[in-house]
């Protein structure tokens, strides 16, 4: 069951998510899979530090990066951060009919960076000698209830397999869309 769900209300907070490098920073925090300094976000990015750390804040103020520890070491104090765990919804029913179709637009700018990164990183295993992917697609029935269930059990499989439990454990990438039909309501 999904517990933890993190709701961006405002315009602001939609376009701060939205943003194609935010959404990798999240996606390294993720792969790191523990909790990291800005410096070594930034090491696994290939990046300056201080990219990072300008666009990180924004993600924090957000809830969607925390801080949770801090350490001396050498006289510097190391920031560690990890990344929201839980449901993140876009909320529309706060915004008012003008700034409904705005956030309509930010929405779709999400959902197209997340698919086209997705699908970068398909196309990439699928061109290794090794690839071991799988695409499927298909039209299901299922009541809310069961629609629901479905959706907390993939995101407690999810969560029970983000960290390397044996040495023939290897990293999968998962990217799934699960919506209602609106093409047949029969």
């Amino acid at each position: 069951m999904v517990d933890n769900v993190k709701e961006l209300k405002t315009l602001e907070d939609i376009r701060i998510y939205s943003d194609p490098y935010r959404l990798q920073i999240l996606d390294t925090f993720k792969q790191l899979n523990r909790p990291a300094t800005m410096k070594e976000v930034a090491d696994k990015m290939g990046e300056v530090p201080a990219k990072v750390y300008y666009h990180a804040k924004k993600l924090e103020s957000i809830g969607l990066l925390q801080l949770v520890d801090t350490k001396i070491i050498n006289g510097i104090t190391a920031k560690y951060y990890e990344p929201y765990e839980g449901a993140i919804q876009i909320k529309k029913s706060y915004f008012d009919d003008s700034m409904r179709q705005v956030a309509l637009t930010e929405t779709e700018k999400l959902l197209s960076n997340l698919y086209d990164e997705s699908k970068k990183r398909f196309l990439k295993a699928s061109r290794s000698q090794t690839s071991s992917g799988q695409l499927t697609t298909d039209h299901v029935y299922l009541t809310p209830q069961e629609a629901k269930e479905f959706q907390d059990w993939v995101t407690a499989f999810l969560k029970q397999h983000q960290t390397k439990t044996s040495e023939e454990s290897t990293m999968y990438e998962i990217f799934l869309t699960v919506s209602k039909s609106i093409d047949s309501e029969d």
